[in-house]
């Protein structure tokens, strides 16, 4: 139920196209709130693999993943490798390097938000990086 509301509120934000305030009698809201353009957003689900993950890369205005199946392990460069599990979410902001994809031993499907711009790819995620020991 969770990931159809994210989906269904994603779905909302990339539908709308010019920013309109809503009335102020409006019963779903309390206080002025605005309806944002979401033409520069891009959402999409991705399947990786136990142990599948992206290469490093940075997106020009950030990124928000959301875990909907399995975990997820990611990290930013300089900072310490994280896991996340189920409705669990983890934000980079622009231009920050990182790499994301699925644990060892479990499949992940995450749901990522893009916020417009270009992503830039850099090189593999090594096995000792993304915490395999040989």
């Amino acid at each position: 139920m969770t990931r159809i509301a994210v989906l269904v509120g994603l779905g909302l934000l990339l539908v709308a196209s010019t920013y309109a305030q809503q009335p102020a009698d409006d019963p779903r809201f309390t206080g002025k709130t605005i309806v944002m353009d979401g033409k520069e957003l891009s959402v999409a689900r991705r399947h990786f693999d136990p142990g599948a993950r992206t290469a490093w890369h940075s997106h020009d205005k950030g990124q928000l993943l959301m875990v909907e199946e399995g975990r997820l392990r990611t990290q930013k460069r300089g900072q310490s490798v994280k896991e996340l599990g189920v409705g669990e979410s983890d934000y980079t902001g622009p231009n920050v390097v990182h790499w994301h994809g699925a644990v060892p031993g479990q499949a992940l499907v995450q749901i990522n938000v893009g916020f417009g711009g270009e992503t830039k790819w850099m090189d593999k995620v090594s096995d000792a990086e993304y915490g395999i020991k040989k």
